[in-house]
């Protein structure tokens, strides 16, 4: 049936999921905009239309908001590595200057947002650190590899941390010296780095 032009349309209900999502999404911006320390609950269920109440029926804090703001980032970033091992190569060593390069342009595209959820990290979220999903990433290609007897590593858990950190530390200093233009030549020389300790 459809409604007269009288009849007033009831306010679409917005599903769990979506709420969540809303809540999340408007932290973040407020977070970027006045810094954790200075968005409350009240600004943030503002921003996202929501009541008091339903930030609480997802989030029990402030805290627990951060730390899932933390895992979608990483989960993202994840999906775009995961694709970039994935990708037509030639060699496993490009396949492994594929992965380089995507972390790369992830960190440096983020940035501002990387640095505002990781770089304060707080006691509570130390657990979500220590299992680390990219770092499970690079551990499972290192095996790939000594499965196809391409790599030589007797400690793949300790060679991935390696890797990562590396990594890290190089957008780090690509982002503080300004200078992007350097991302393929710095993913180059990760791969070439790791690709021959691998190989030993």
């Amino acid at each position: 049936m459809t409604p007269s032009p009288s009849t007033p349309l009831r306010p679409r209900r917005r599903a769990p999921k979506e709420r969540r999502l809303e809540l999340m999404n408007a932290a973040q911006q407020l977070f970027l905009e006045k810094g954790i320390q200075h968005t409350s609950v009240d600004d943030i269920v503002m921003a996202a239309g929501v009541a008091k109440g339903t930030f609480y029926v997802h989030f029990g804090s402030k805290d627990i908001l951060m730390m899932a703001l933390q895992q979608r980032f990483i989960d993202d970033f994840c999906v775009r590595t995961h694709q970039a091992f994935h990708q037509p190569y030639a060699s496993w060593h490009q396949r492994l200057q594929h992965w380089f390069e995507a972390a790369l342009s992830s960190l440096t595209q983020q940035e501002l947002l990387h640095d505002m959820l990781f770089h304060d990290i707080h006691p509570a979220s130390r657990s979500l650190m220590q299992q680390n999903p990219v770092i499970t990433q690079l551990i499972q290609f290192i095996q790939e590899g000594l499965t196809a007897g391409v790599w030589h590593c007797e400690h793949p858990h300790e060679m991935a941390i390696m890797m990562f950190q590396s990594m890290h530390g190089l957008a780090d200093t690509m982002i503080s010296n300004h200078t992007p233009q350097q991302l393929p030549a710095l993913a180059s020389l990760l791969a070439n780095t790791f690709a021959a300790a691998l190989s030993h």
